[in-house]
C-alpha cells in the first residue's frame, strides 16, 4: 500500500519578491525582466547558494527558499540587500528592482520538493510587510538569531497579518547603517500599524543637520534641538515627543510620513544650524506629517552671542504655527534662557552628549567634569547641578560607586540647588527628585519633586520614568507600570526604552508576575546585554519561576561585571524599596546563586 504519511519539518524559510513590480513591468517589459535575469544570475542565486539554502520555487518576481539555519537565512537575506543597495547606488529611484524580504521558522508540510503550511502562508503576510530593500522577520526567527548576528532590530510590535488567525510579533532587521543600504532612508511602510494621533497637537522635533562643516560642533546642532524640545514640552497643550526618540533619526534620511506614523505624530519639525566663527545660522521648518505639506518655515540669523534670542524666536514661531490658541504667558515662559554664559552653556551642552552615551563609565565620569566646569562658570545654571546629580545614580546603579557619605551628601547638595535655582523647570525637578530618592534615599522629598515635576510638564517622558521607579519603591507596582506605559508612549524610540522595561519588569515582579517580568527583563538586555539592573530583576524572576538554568547564566555574567555582589550588600545598588519587597528580591537572587 501506498504511504499516505505527511511529512513534515521545522525549517527556517525566506521569501523574496521586488518592490512594484507591476509599475516596473508596466514602464518597461523588456528592460525590468532583464535586470531582474541579470541581478539573479550574478546576485540572488549565488549568495542563496553560498548561505546553503535551498530554492524551493520562483513566481515571476518572487521566490521561495528553504534553509536548514535562521542565521543562514538572515546572512543570506542581509548580503543580497546589501548587493543591491550597492548595485542600485547610480540607478534612478524609478527603475530600481529593489527586494522585499520575509523571514520565519516554523513547521512546514513537503509534497513533491513543494512546501506548504501555515508557515508558508505567515512568511507570505511578513514579507508583504516588509519595507523596500528591508528584511522582517518573525518573532519565532527572532529568537532563533538574536545574539548570533552582528545586526541590530527595531521591533514592530504586534502585527495583524491578513488571514493569520491571531496577531503577531514582527521584527524589522537593521542592515549595518554605515553601508550604502537603502535602510538608512526608509520608506513609508503603509501595512504597519500606526500609533493613534493624541487628543491635542503632537509633535516630533527632528535631529537639526550640523551644516559647519566641523564635526566638533555637532553637539551645537544637537543641544539646540534639545532646546527646542525643551521649550515646547513646557506647553500642556501640545504632545511633544521626547529627545531620545527623535534622536533615533540623526544621520539618516527620513520620509516625514513615516516619522509620523512611527511616533505617533501629527507634526515633524527639521532645520539645520550653521555656525561659523561669529555668527551662527538657523533654518527650520513644519511639516504636516499626514500630508507633507510645508506649514511653516523661516531662517533665523544673528550673532554668536544672541544664540538664546535665536532659540527664542524658532521655538515662538513653531508654537504659534501649530498652536495659535496657545496663551502669550506660555510662550513667554518657553523663551527662559537657561544661562546667559555662552561658555558655561557649551559644557553643559558636551556633558549632554557623554551622558547620553548610557551605561559607559568613562563618558560618565567626563559628562560629570564637563558640568562641575559649566556650573564653575556659571553658579546659577539650574538644569546642570540636576544633571550632576543623574551622574551620580547611574554610577550607582552600575556599581561604579557605593553610595559613600561623602557621595550621598554632594548629591543632596547638587538636588537641593537645582531646586532653588529652577523652582519651574521640570526637567531639573525630576532628575533631581529621582537622584534624592534612590542615592540619598529620601523617597519622600524625591517623590513631591517628581509630582511637581509632572504639573508643570505632562510631557517630559523622562519625569515619568522617575516617577514610575519611586512607585516600585513605594510599593505601588500597578501605578509604576501606568507611569513607564505612559513614558514609552511618548518617547516610544527612546534608547532608555532599556530602564522603562527594567522598571516595567520590576513591577511585574513585585506583583508576582515572574513570567512576565522575566520577559520585560529579557527586552531590557535586548540592545545592552550588560545591563546590569536587568540581569538582576531578570535572574530573581527566572528563579522563583523555577528556570534555574536562565538565572544562573543571568548571574554567572552579573557577577563578572560586579565581582563584588552579594546578598549581604545588595540593597546598596537597589533603590530604597520597602523590608518585604527587598527580601523577595534576595530570595530570587539566592536562589539564582548569589553568595551571602
Amino acid at each position: 500500500m501506498p504511504d499516505n504519511r505527511v511529512i513534515r519539518r521545522l525549517a527556517a524559510i525566506l521569501a523574496a519578491d521586488v518592490a512594484g513590480y507591476s509599475r516596473l513591468m508596466g514602464r518597461d517589459e523588456e528592460r525590468t525582466l532583464a535586470d531582474l535575469k541579470l541581478t539573479r544570475k550574478t546576485l540572488v542565486d549565488p549568495e542563496i547558494a553560498s548561505h546553503r539554502g535551498r530554492i524551493v520555487k520562483t513566481t515571476g518576481d518572487g521566490m521561495l527558499v528553504e534553509f536548514a539555519s535562521a542565521v543562514d537565512a538572515a546572512r543570506c537575506a542581509v548580503e543580497v540587500q546589501r548587493g543591491m543597495a550597492k548595485q542600485n547606488a547610480d540607478v534612478p529611484q524609478d527603475v530600481r528592482i529593489e527586494f522585499r524580504v520575509g523571514i520565519h521558522v516554523g513547521d512546514i508540510i513537503i509534497d513533491d520538493n513543494d512546501i506548504f503550511g501555515d508557515g508558508v502562508n505567515i512568511l507570505a503576510r511578513l514579507e508583504g510587510i516588509a519595507e523596500s530593500g528591508g528584511i522582517c522577520i518573525s518573532d519565532d526567527a527572532y529568537r532563533q538569531i538574536r545574539g548570533k548576528i552582528d545586526f541590530a532590530f527595531d521591533d514592530m510590535g504586534s502585527q495583524n497579518l491578513k488571514n493569520i488567525a491571531e496577531p503577531m510579533r514582527a521584527w524589522r532587521l537593521r542592515i549595518d547603517e554605515n553601508s550604502c543600504s537603502p535602510t538608512a532612508a526608509k520608506p513609508p511602510n503603509e501595512n504597519a500599524r500606526p500609533l493613534a494621533l493624541p487628543d491635542k497637537p503632537s509633535i516630533a522635533v527632528l535631529p537639526f543637520q550640523n551644516m559647519s562643516g566641523d564635526p566638533e560642533q555637532e553637539y551645537f546642532a544637537d543641544g539646540m534641538v534639545e532646546d527646542i524640545i525643551t521649550a515646547l514640552s513646557r506647553f500642556k497643550a501640545l504632545f511633544v515627543i521626547a529627545r531620545n526618540s527623535s534622536f533615533t533619526y540623526k544621520g539618516r534620511a527620513v520620509d516625514v510620513k513615516q516619522v509620523g506614523s512611527e511616533l505617533g505624530v501629527r507634526y515633524v519639525l527639521e532645520g539645520s544650524v550653521r555656525k561659523t566663527a561669529n555668527r551662527v545660522r538657523i533654518t527650520g521648518q513644519l511639516i504636516d506629517a499626514a500630508t507633507g505639506m510645508h506649514l511653516w518655515a523661516d531662517r533665523f540669523d544673528g550673532g554668536l552671542g544672541e544664540i538664546f534670542d535665536l532659540q527664542d524666536q524658532v521655538t515662538e514661531s513653531v508654537v504659534w504655527a501649530i498652536a495659535p490658541t496657545v496663551e502669550k504667558a506660555e510662550i513667554e515662559r518657553a523663551k527662559r534662557k537657561p544661562t546667559e554664559s555662552l561658555d558655561a552653556y557649551t559644557l553643559y551642552l558636551r556633558g549632554l552628549a557623554r551622558l547620553y552615551q548610557f551605561a559607559n563609565r568613562q563618558a560618565n565620569d567626563e559628562a560629570l567634569r564637563l558640568f562641575y566646569g559649566a556650573i564653575e562658570l556659571d553658579p546659577d545654571f539650574a538644569s546642570v547641578y540636576s544633571r550632576a546629580a543623574l551622574c551620580y545614580a547611574g554610577a550607582k546603579a552600575y556599581g561604579w560607586i557605593s553610595g559613600t557619605g561623602s557621595e550621598i551628601a554632594e548629591v543632596t547638595r547638587l538636588a537641593q540647588l537645582a531646586v532653588e535655582l529652577g523652582k519651574d523647570d521640570a526637567m531639573a525637578l525630576a532628575f533631581s527628585g529621582g537622584a534624592l530618592a534612590y542615592v540619598a534615599r529620601d523617597l519622600e522629598r524625591g517623590a513631591a519633586l517628581i509630582d511637581r515635576a509632572l504639573v508643570l510638564n505632562s510631557n517630559l517622558a523622562e519625569a515619568w520614568i522617575c516617577g514610575g521607579w519611586v512607585k516600585n519603591w513605594l510599593g505601588e507596582p500597578k501605578l509604576a507600570i501606568e507611569r513607564f506605559t505612559h513614558a514609552m508612549r511618548l518617547s516610544p524610540l527612546d534608547p532608555m526604552v532599556l530602564d522603562m522595561r527594567n522598571g516595567t519588569a520590576h513591577a511585574q515582579f513585585f506583583l508576582g508576575r515572574y513570567d512576565e517580568a522575566a520577559s520585560w527583563a529579557a527586552m531590557a538586555l535586548q540592545d545592552f546585554a550588560d545591563y546590569q539592573p536587568g540581569l538582576r530583576i531578570g535572574a530573581a524572576s527566572n528563579a522563583i519561576a523555577g528556570r534555574i538554568e536562565q538565572a544562573h547564566k543571568a548571574l554567572t555574567r552579573l557577577r563578572q561585571l560586579n565581582p563584588t555582589l552579594r546578598v549581604s550588600n545588595l540593597k546598596e545598588v537597589l533603590g530604597p524599596y520597602r523590608p518585604e519587597d527587598l527580601s523577595l528580591y534576595e530570595e530570587g537572587l539566592r536562589k539564582a546563586g548569589l553568595p551571602e
